[in-house]
């Protein structure tokens, strides 16, 4: 979904580029600059998955009586439960785990009754504080509302609690039921991979649940669990605007309409020599050799050094043309701009940003002997556009 909605709006960012690109217009590229635009935050499938381990305590809401026995008051009764949860974050906002739940239950029945049981729940979770606070995945506390549903299975029923016989007339000491559940996890990050969590659930099961029917259409088993949740990796999404793609867009519109004033002066030169046909002899004329000649660029969005898939094309054709001229030697120029950061920390961040162009083309086949590094932080400003200059030059060596 999150790859549509991107193809989408890039396509609705470059219609109006192109036909920019066509007039030369300032004042619609204006407009577009000051459109406003959405981020979009997604999970990759492979990150943010999560395991959580814990116990607690399991209370039954049943067929509750100790009617018959003088003095004898029926109670609810605690036990020990446990809890066993794999899930995976699909959004900042929601996530899903499948959880195992079990222990031993017991209730009032006449007398002391007891069972096991075991239930497996497929649970929905929302994290409230970022959909009502904003994404931080550093937040030290969150409250997450879940609803769920699963299989449980009871054994081990008392016999002498069950109203319910098998076919042959003997007593049923176990059941299975499709219970629904909801409610509340808190959480305390303690870091970036380990989370301290309190949870509380009520499950709603089948009437035969503890292999007794009657009175209420259903039972209720409500779970209090406190243990750890292990984050994979820690938690972390992919955040996408748009209009990020503006500099860019408008980089190329300008790029194209030097060329059109080149191809113009271009025209007007050769219309005047054609005036002046058959031509004069020509004189040659010593043309000193570079020092220096640009093969390309890679640009970095704002404090980072991470290489976007749009950029490592164009690594990619570079190490490809260092392979086809294998005497040539690269400078790999980093750059940061200057309206963001203090320049000690922007030379630094530079220098990460040359380093991992350096790494991605050693990674294409490019010798790490032909490489050479050079971090000029914001000392050097290449473009007047601010943002331009968050990148990468290569020149040849």
């Amino acid at each position: 979904m999150r790859k549509i909605f991107v193809l989408f709006a890039l396509f609705a960012l470059l219609m109006p580029a192109s036909a920019m690109a066509q007039d030369a217009n300032a004042e619609e590229l204006q407009k577009l600059s000051n459109v406003e635009c959405m981020q979009c935050v997604s999970s990759p499938w492979r990150s943010n998955w999560f395991l959580q381990l814990g116990a607690g305590i399991n209370m039954p809401f049943v067929e509750n009586s100790m009617e018959g026995i003088d003095g004898a008051e029926a109670k609810h009764h605690a036990s020990l439960g446990f809890n066993l949860g794999v899930g995976h974050w699909i959004s900042p906002y929601l996530a899903f785990r499948f959880n195992a739940l079990g222990g031993k239950i017991k209730w009032d029945s006449f007398y002391n009754a007891s069972a096991k049981y075991a239930n497996l729940n497929f649970d929905l979770m929302w994290d409230m504080f970022n959909s009502l606070g904003g994404i931080n995945t550093k937040r030290v506390f969150s409250i997450y509302p879940f609803v769920g549903i699963g299989a449980a299975y009871t054994w081990d029923i008392d016999g002498k609690s069950t109203n319910i016989r098998n076919n042959d007339g003997s007593i049923k000491t176990n059941s299975w039921t499709v219970p629904a559940s909801l409610g509340l996890k808190f959480n305390f990050r303690l870091s970036k991979y380990v989370d301290l969590y309190l949870e509380g659930r009520a499950m709603f099961a089948a009437d035969n649940f503890n292999g007794c029917e009657y009175d209420n259409p259903f039972d209720i088993i409500g779970t209090a669990m406190a243990g750890l949740t292990f984050n994979f990796g820690g938690r972390n999404f992919d955040y996408v605007n748009p209009c990020d793609y503006l500099d860019y867009i408008n980089n190329l519109n300008n790029r194209i309409n030097g060329l059109r004033g080149e191809i113009a002066s271009t025209a007007a030169a050769l219309a005047a020599c054609e005036a002046q046909l058959p031509c004069p002899e020509a004189k040659p004329v010593d043309c000193p050799e570079p020092t220096q000649a640009f093969v390309a660029t890679v640009q970095f969005s704002l404090n980072s050094a991470k290489i976007g898939s749009r950029e490592k094309t164009h690594i990619y054709n570079v190490a490809e043309w260092m392979k086809a001229n294998p005497d040539a030697k690269l400078v790999i120029n980093g750059y940061a701009d200057k309206k963001t950061g203090t320049s000690p920390y922007n030379e630094k961040l530079s220098e990460r940003r040359a380093n991992a162009v350096k790494k991605q083309l050693v990674e294409y086949g490019v010798d790490e002997d032909r490489l050479a590094i050079d971090a000029h932080g914001d000392a050097v400003q290449p473009y007047s556009e601010n943002s331009w200059n968050r990148v990468v030059v290569f020149s040849i060596k």
